[in-house]
């Protein structure tokens, strides 16, 4: 089937019966009245936990799906959407809270899709990364609401430039033929982020998530990877530059499954710009620096992209249903993309997970790694590729395999122990190594008013 039937396929597939929604804006008690209010009538498929706290005290709240919660289950992916990280922008929110709604009353209903979704899916939703700065936009109301009152944290700080720049570590790494993929945090990086940013960074590290999107508002757009270009040339200069990653074509396909699915983001002409296929590269947009889209992508496994809903930051109450129906499709068929490319397990001759394992795919200079169980998981667009799976104290492993547009293919691992050499062998190999190392540069380890991600 072609992708781009597939969001008509699955709307149909939803219209068997619509859960009833509470089209209302929430604040923070309601908020979490209304997650455990879910977690109430789906005890079994749904757990609720907290990162974290703001600077004013609230909970970072999550509400997972899965049909073992809590468990991370053997080559099923993990995946997380995250909204209202500016505060005054609360579509993504509202959204959140109506597609958990919807996730359980669907499931309840025994809605085929939304059921096998579930068991084959670990789904963790957090509505709001800045419960603090929603606060305060909601005293202002939709009617009265500064363009950026409430953008910010308790701090004045916005978290969409508050994580480390990893990007520049990138840059120069490239130079020197260095990694784009875990790249370790400066050693000082706790100082330098806000309890939110924290909160998500720690989360983000102890699961091993494969998708994800985070939601915004201000424009109607999908927008990808890479955010910070390598000059760092502005928007408001009329001086933008693409800057691709190199998973460039499969950024472009996600973003795409999300603007068809969704009633109008597609057509491009929205808030005054037009973006081709209602999508756009992040630094062709216009540059910015300490985002948690490129920090997602080069610091862990996981793909994120942002999604701008809606021209309006804070709707009014009577416009939620309208938007509700135009992104049902588009949250529910960018959760399906998890399940595409190759998965499997990279394991010891005594088929015992190995976490950590590297997965390199030829051509793709981006890899990625095994989890703790020894399952992995690369999104990849259909073809034929030739993967290697390595680890330390292993030899590696080659194969070379056939991706299709539906299922993600299974491709296992079993790594053979290096065999040990003698003490004299390992002497002279140990000084071609350090001779090498010697020779090598270290690297650190370590607009328009409106519309700013």
């Amino acid at each position: 089937m072609a992708w781009w039937l597939r969001p008509l396929v699955g709307a149909l597939l939803l219209l068997e019966g619509a859960a009833a929604l509470s089209f209302l804006h929430h604040r923070y008690e309601e908020l979490v009245q209304a997650l455990f209010r879910v977690q109430s009538q789906c005890p079994y498929v749904t757990r609720i936990y907290s990162i974290g706290r703001s600077v004013e005290g609230r909970h970072l709240y999550v509400l997972e799906f899965s049909d073992y919660p809590g468990i991370h289950e053997p080559l099923e992916p993990e995946f997380k959407y995250v909204g209202n990280m500016h505060g005054n922008e609360v579509l993504g929110r509202e959204l959140l809270l109506q597609l958990s709604e919807f996730l359980c009353e669907e499931y309840r209903r025994g809605n085929e899709r939304i059921t096998r979704l579930i068991h084959d899916t670990r789904i963790h939703i957090m509505p709001s990364m800045n419960p603090d700065g929603y606060e305060v936009a909601a005293k202002q109301g939709p009617d009265s609401n500064g363009y950026l009152t409430g953008r910010n944290n308790a701090n004045g700080v916005d978290l969409n430039r508050n994580f480390p720049d990893l990007n520049t570590l990138m840059y120069y790494s490239r130079e020197i033929s260095g990694p784009n993929h875990h790249i370790p945090l400066p050693d000082n990086w706790k100082s330098q982020v806000e309890p939110e940013t924290l909160a998500v960074i720690q989360w983000i590290s102890s699961y091993n998530f494969v998708l994800s999107a985070n939601l915004h508002g201000g424009a109607v757009v999908a927008n990808y990877p890479y955010d910070k270009s390598q000059d760092q040339r502005f928007r408001s200069h009329r001086r933008t530059v693409n800057t691709p990653t190199p998973d460039d074509k499969l950024f472009q396909k996600l973003a795409k499954t999300y603007s068809y699915a969704h009633s109008w983001m597609h057509r491009g002409w929205n808030c005054g710009d037009y973006f081709a296929d209602g999508i756009t590269n992040g630094a062709s947009w216009y540059s910015l620096s300490k985002g948690m889209q490129d920090f997602n992508y080069l610091y862990t496994n996981c793909f994120e992209i942002t999604l701008e809903l809606s021209c309006n930051k804070f709707p009014p109450e009577e416009d939620l249903e309208r938007q509700w129906m135009a992104n049902r499709e588009a949250l529910v068929a960018f959760i399906e993309e998890v399940h595409q490319g190759i998965k499997g397990m990279v394991s010891d001759e005594n088929n015992n997970g190995i976490a950590g394992a590297v997965i390199s795919v030829q051509g793709i200079s981006h890899d990625i790694t095994s989890g703790d169980m020894g399952d992995y998981f690369r999104l990849l667009l259909p073809g034929t590729y030739t993967v290697t799976a390595s680890a330390e104290g292993y030899q590696p492993l080659t194969v070379t395999t056939t991706v299709g547009p539906a299922a993600p293919s299974l491709v296992h691992f079993q790594l053979k122990q290096e065999v040990v050499r003698k003490p004299a062998e390992r002497k002279a190999s140990g000084t071609r190594m350090n001779n090498k190392a010697l020779q090598k540069k270290v690297v650190p380890r370590a607009t328009r008013q409106g519309t700013q991600r």
